[in-house]
């Protein structure tokens, strides 16, 4: 189930508990709809933790080495050219 199905719980367990009167005979409209938004938020949570881990960033394996490089002094008269 993925993020859009838990919000969905959750408003209709919230529809159910606060914005309905209906009596059904055996069946407590209230406790379902507290039902729906607890598993709703169980959801939400599982749901982001795992988006969460799959967002990790890992570095590279292999060391990245800077070498410095050593670049002579060519001014034309070390080189032997400008003799």
């Amino acid at each position: 189930m993925g993020l859009g199905g838990c919000i969905i719980l959750i408003a209709v367990g919230a529809i159910l508990t606060f914005a309905t009167d209906w009596d059904m005979q055996g069946v407590n409209l209230d406790l379902v709809g507290i039902i729906l938004i607890v598993v709703g938020l169980i959801g939400v949570a599982t749901f982001s933790s795992v988006a969460k881990r799959r967002r990790v960033v890992v570095p590279p394996t292999t060391p990245v080495i800077d070498e410095e490089r050593h670049h002579s002094r060519r001014d034309g008269y070390s080189d032997g050219y400008g003799i």
